[in-house]
Order: structure tokens, then C-alpha cells, then sequence
């Protein structure tokens, strides 16, 4: 089923609580893999959905990446403090960019080192590299210990795409779970990036799309 594999996402900045409940509200009733907050909301999505089967996902680092490694690492350690169950970080794309390996692999170790054996997904901000670095990018996420690449925040120039899921795939083969997210807003695009190798799907469409899902049957 696919909303077994949604991460049903709000993370805009004008978020409040009652848009919190509503979205808690929503993955219990499709049955989400997870819903996916700011860290300022995952405290609270984690008491609303007690004794569910969903998870709390949030992010760090986001959503450009730009953070030292140690802010980074405790972003990460006070979410999984405050009952995140997965972690959502962003790469250091200039550190990328710039080639400087080490720092890029250190700052993705230091996540996952506070995230204490939770998945932590490596968003590639893949609108914003070539598909070199892209490549890269998922060779360093591996090295890392990392669960999951993740194509896209969602605020940058552009979303997911087919293509950049299925070189992602080439590259990484089995070894981790890829997380399409970003301007994914129909059921024939989830089934896109599902058929080209993506293990998740990161929606704030998710409603619409279940149910278009729904309808089919």
C-alpha cells in the first residue's frame, strides 16, 4: 500500500499547532509511515500520535544545509530528545560543491551519530547538483552510515525527478532506501518515482493523492 511509505509532511514556516493536529489526525487515518514537522513541532506531533504505529520524522539543518556540523549534530540529538523517530538532514552542498569530502562525510557521521540507530535521511538538494554530485553525494551518504538519500527539500528552485531518482538508484543499488520529496503532487508522479527506485515519498499532497488512490478501486 502506498500510504505506507508517505512521510505526510508540513514544514512551512507559518505551521501552527491546529495545523499540527490536523496533519497527526490525517496519518492516523490513511495509516502514514510518518508524519514530518520542524523541530520546534515534534514534541507535540510525538504526544499526538502515542501509541500509533507513526512515526515522527523532522528535519535538520534545513533547509540549505548551511549549518556547522555541531549544530547540525545537536539539532539532531535534541529532536531525537524530544521523541523524533527519523531524522531528515541536509547536506552541506557547498561543502560539496567545493569538493572537500571529508567535511561533507563528517557533518552526515555526526547526524547519525546523534540520531542513535534512526534512520537519518541525507537530503541531496539534487535541483542544485550536477550528476556527478550527485553520485557522489550518495557514495558519502553510504560511507556515512546514512538509511536513506533524499532528493529535494521542497524550498529550493525545483522538486524531485524521475531521473535523478533512477541515477540514484544505479549508484547505490539495494544498500539504502531512496526518499523522493518535492513538487510530487499526483498519483502517476508517486508511481513514477516508486517504479524508478524510490523507497518513500516525502508529500504535503498526501491526502489528495490517497484518495485518488483510493478511487481507483
Amino acid at each position: 500500500m502506498i500510504n505506507e511509505i508517505i512521510d505526510h509532511a508540513l514544514l512551512k514556516a507559518d505551521s501552527c499547532k491546529e495545523d499540527i493536529e490536523r496533519i497527526c489526525l490525517e496519518a492516523k487515518k490513511y495509516k502514514f509511515k510518518t508524519v514530518c514537522v520542524n523541530p520546534i513541532w515534534v514534541s507535540y506531533a510525538s504526544n499526538l500520535l502515542k501509541n500509533t504505529d507513526i512515526g515522527v520524522c523532522t528535519v535538520i539543518g534545513f533547509p540549505l544545509g548551511a549549518s556547522t556540523t555541531e549544530v547540525k549534530k545537536y539539532e539532531a540529538d535534541n529532536a531525537v530528545k524530544n521523541g523524533a523517530d527519523e531524522i531528515d538532514m541536509v547536506i552541506n552542498i557547498g561543502y560539496l560543491k567545493s569538493k572537500d569530502y571529508k567535511a561533507v562525510e563528517k557533518d552526515i557521521k555526526a547526524v547519525v551519530f546523534a540520531a542513535k540507530g534512526r534512520p537519518v535521511k541525507v537530503i541531496l538538494e539534487t535541483c542544485l547538483l550536477n550528476s556527478d554530485e550527485i553520485v557522489k553525494a550518495c557514495e558519502l551518504s553510504k560511507n556515512a552510515g546514512a538509511s536513506f538519500v533524499k532528493t529535494s527539500t521542497g524550498f529550493s528552485i525545483a522538486g524531485a525527478k524521475v531521473e535523478d531518482v533512477k541515477l540514484m538508484r544505479e549508484v547505490l543499488g539495494d544498500s539504502l532506501g531512496i526518499k523522493a520529496s518535492g513538487g510530487i503532487r499526483d498519483l502517476k508522479t508517486a508511481r513514477e518515482m516508486i517504479k524508478n527506485g524510490a523507497t518513500r515519498l516525502g508529500l504535503s499532497a498526501s491526502v489528495s493523492i490517497i484518495k485518488e488512490y483510493e478511487n481507483e478501486f
